[in-house]
């Protein structure tokens, strides 16, 4: 088990915190084909994610595309993926992801960025995760903002 030096994991989801279902086209260039929520991408996502004291990861459907895709469109270099997700049809209040994200921390602290996250996940992490972790909840309408980065930049702060 890591111990609490161990540098702590930022699960990053991609559609609602990077690809807001509200809002208005952010892209200063032309958005690549295949999905009509890039063009809401924001660029200055990627040098907010790249200043924070963590390991970036992948936490969402997108898989692989996400580094093919949204990566180099923020300028961030390839992050690891957490490719190996449950049924997304499994039963109960918790969310599909929880289990799996708490599995792939390994005991590190972690923030989990997504638009999905609820109370019976930060139950479930509280008593499955022996490390810190903020299960931090983005508004899928704007997308992460400025005072979410505050929030986990602070939360990742007062970790020592």
């Amino acid at each position: 088990m890591p111990g609490p030096a161990a540098r702590p994991v930022l699960f990053l989801d991609v559609d609602g915190p990077l690809l807001p279902f509200g809002g208005t086209p952010r892209l200063h260039r032309p958005a690549p084909p295949g999905n009509p929520l890039l063009a809401r991408l924001d660029p200055a996502h990627g040098a907010r994610l790249a200043a924070l004291p963590c390991e970036l990861v992948w936490a969402t459907t997108w898989h692989t595309d996400a580094n093919e895709v949204i990566a180099p469109l923020l300028g961030l270099p390839a992050l690891p993926v957490v490719a190996d997700w449950p049924d997304e049809d499994e039963p109960g209040p918790v969310h599909w992801k929880t289990r799996t994200l708490v599995a792939w921390a390994g005991g590190r602290d972690f923030v989990w960025a997504d638009d999905e996250i609820t109370a019976a996940d930060r139950a479930w992490v509280a008593s499955h995760h022996p490390g810190r972790a903020l299960l931090h909840r983005v508004d899928p309408r704007t997308g992460l903002t400025v005072p979410d980065y505050g929030v986990i930049a602070a939360w990742l702060a007062g970790r020592s």
